[in-house]
C-alpha cells in the first residue's frame, strides 16, 4: 500500500562560500599569496590596487545574490547594485596597520648537483666494466637521504634481474658495494646499518691505537657499546676508563648520517614567513598582521564600464544578455573573494590577539615557564568562534616574537594541578624536567622514579609514568643511555 507523508527536516549545511572561507583561513601567508594569484588569473573582474591609481572601486557594502540554480532574466539584474558613484577607490581611504614588509622577498636558491648524481659522477674515477658500472649505479640509486642502503642484498639482486636485466649473485653485489660504493664521498655512504657506517669511517682514517680499539669494540661488542654497558666493555677488553673515554670521543666524532651532510643535495630549505609579528613597545605588546595577508583588491573598472554600456544600450541583443550573465557571475565572485579576504584578516587578528593576551606574561618575558595552560576551546569561547576555526589558525601560522619565530600551536598545552591546587601548563613542567636532566650528574643519571620525586619536591606531583611520557616527548633517552664515563 502506497503512503504519502510530509516531513520537515532542519539541516545545517555549509555553503560553498563558507567552505572556501575556512580554506582561506587555514592557509599560511605564502600559500595565501599563491591562492590570491590563482584567483586573479581566473577572474578577470578582480584587480589589484597596484596598477591603476584611478581604478574604479566597488561599493562592497551591497549584498550580492546567491543565485544557486535559479534561472535569472537579464532584466531582473539590478545593475545599479554593481555600480558606484564613488570615484575614490576604498583602498585609498583605508589605513592598513600591518607590518612594513610590502616588498616581495624571494629567496634565490643555488643550483647544484644532487646527492645521488654526485655519487654517480664519482663512479667515473673507478675502472668498471659495463656490468659492474650498472650494478654500482643501481646500488647508488638505492641509497636513501641519510646515506644508507636499507634493503636486503637478495632483494637488490632480484630487482637487478627484473628491472635492469642483469643476472648476478649476492657475493658479486656485496663485492662491488665494499670495493667501490663504500669508497665514495662522503665516507660511510652505502652502509647497511649504523655499525657498518661507523666502521667504514674509522677504517678510512689514519690508523691509531685508539681507532683500532674502537673498530674492535664496534665489530665485537656493538650492542654493549650502544647500550652503554661500560663495565662489561672494561672487563671484556681489559682497558682503563681513560682508554674507553678516548674510544667514546673518537666514535662521537663520526657522522651517523653521512648522506645528510652533503651540502649539494638540492633540498630547498623551507622558508618560514611569519603571519604575525609581536613587538614590545614601551612595555606593552603590539600585534601586527603581515601586510602580505592584506592585499589591495577591487573590482575591475573595465567590467563596471561593460555593465554601464549594457544599462545605457537601448536595444539589448541575446549576445549582450549572455555577456551580462557572465559579467554578473565574475563580479559576484570578485565581491565575495574581497569580502572573504577581509573576513580572513579579521579572524586571524582576533584569534591571535586573544592568544597573545592569554599568554601575555610569556610574550613579555620569553620565559616558557610562564606559559599558561591553554586549549583551543579557551580561545574559541573568548572570541565566540568555533573550535575548528581556532584550530585552522593555530595549526599552520607562525608569529615572529622578540624570542624567535614560533608556530602558534606551540602555545597550546593541557593543564595540571601543582601542590597548591593551581593550574599549571604541562609545558612548564616539561621545561623544569629538561632543566633537571641537563644539570644531573651524567655518571649517575637520574631514573624516572628519581625525577618524579624531584618534581614533587618542586611542587609538581606527577607520576613516574607521566615523567617517562614527558621525557620521551622531549626526545630524551632513559637514564642508562644518558650515562657518561
Amino acid at each position: 500500500m502506497l503512503k504519502q507523508s510530509l516531513q520537515y527536516k532542519l539541516l545545517q549545511k555549509l555553503s560553498p562560500q563558507q567552505i572556501q572561507l575556512m580554506k582561506l583561513i587555514q592557509l599560511p601567508t605564502q600559500a595565501f599569496e599563491e591562492r590570491l594569484k590563482q584567483e586573479i588569473e581566473e577572474n578577470p573582474a578582480l584587480d589589484t590596487g597596484k596598477e591603476e591609481n584611478d581604478s574604479f572601486d566597488e561599493d562592497l557594502s551591497n549584498e550580492y545574490d546567491d543565485t544557486g540554480t535559479e534561472k535569472i532574466e537579464a532584466e531582473d539584474i539590478n545593475i545599479d547594485e554593481y555600480l558606484s558613484d564613488d570615484e575614490i577607490p576604498s583602498y585609498k581611504t583605508q589605513a592598513n596597520n600591518y607590518s612594513a614588509d610590502d616588498d616581495e622577498k624571494n629567496v634565490p636558491y643555488a643550483a647544484g648537483t644532487s646527492f645521488h648524481q654526485s655519487l654517480k659522477n664519482q663512479l667515473n674515477t673507478f675502472r668498471l666494466n659495463e656490468e659492474e658500472r650498472a650494478i654500482a649505479e643501481f646500488l647508488v640509486g638505492s641509497i636513501d637521504d641519510s646515506g644508507y642502503i636499507r634493503r636486503e642484498i637478495i632483494d637488490l639482486v632480484d630487482d637487478l634481474a627484473f628491472t635492469a636485466n642483469i643476472f648476478t649473485t649476492e657475493e658479486k653485489v656485496v663485492e662491488i658495494l665494499k670495493n667501490f660504493v663504500h669508497r665514495l664521498d662522503p665516507i660511510g655512504v652505502g652502509a647497511r646499518d649504523l655499525k657498518e657506517c661507523l666502521i667504514i669511517q674509522l677504517k678510512n682514517k689514519e690508523k691509531t691505537k685508539v681507532r683500532s680499539l674502537a673498530i674492535e669494540i664496534l665489530e665485537t661488542a656493538f650492542d654493549h657499546f650502544v647500550k652503554k654497558h661500560y663495565k662489561k666493555l672494561l672487563e671484556k677488553f681489559s682497558i682503563s676508563e681513560d682508554e674507553l673515554k678516548e674510544v667514546n670521543s673518537e666514535i662521537g666524532k663520526l657522522n651517523p648520517k653521512p648522506g645528510s651532510s652533503y651540502a649539494g643535495n638540492n633540498k630547498i630549505a623551507e622558508q618560514i614567513v611569519p603571519d604575525f609579528t609581536i613587538k614590545i613597545l614601551d612595555g606593552e605588546l603590539d600585534l601586527t598582521l603581515n601586510s602580505r595577508n592584506a592585499p589591495q583588491l577591487h573590482v575591475s573598472r573595465e567590467y563596471n564600464n561593460m555593465l554601464k554600456g549594457y544599462q545605457e544600450s537601448k536595444t539589448k541583443s541575446k549576445s549582450q544578455k549572455d555577456a551580462v550573465f557572465f559579467i554578473k557571475q565574475k563580479l559576484d565572485a570578485a565581491k565575495w573573494f574581497i569580502d572573504a579576504i577581509k573576513q580572513r584578516q579579521q579572524t586571524l587578528l582576533v584569534t591571535m590577539n586573544s592568544i597573545m593576551h592569554h599568554q601575555y606574561d610569556y610574550f613579555l618575558t620569553g620565559d616558557e615557564r610562564k606559559l599558561k595552560p591553554m586549549i583551543l576551546k579557551d580561545i574559541a569561547d573568548q572570541i565566540n568562534m568555533d573550535v575548528s576555526t581556532v584550530s585552522r589558525v593555530a595549526n599552520s601560522k607562525y608569529v615572529s616574537t622578540p624570542y624567535g619565530t614560533k608556530l602558534i600551536k606551540e602555545f597550546f598545552s593541557e593543564s595540571m594541578k601543582n601542590d597548591q591546587g593551581e593550574d599549571v601548563s604541562t609545558k612548564e613542567i616539561k621545561k623544569i624536567l629538561e632543566t633537571v636532566i641537563a644539570e644531573e650528574d651524567k655518571k649517575k643519571p637520574l631514573t624516572d622514579e628519581k625525577l618524579s620525586k624531584i618534581l614533587k619536591e618542586k611542587g609538581y606531583p606527577i607520576a613516574r609514568r607521566t615523567v617517562a611520557k614527558y621525557r620521551e616527548q622531549l626526545d630524551l633517552p632513559v637514564a642508562r643511555l644518558r650515562k657518561e664515563i
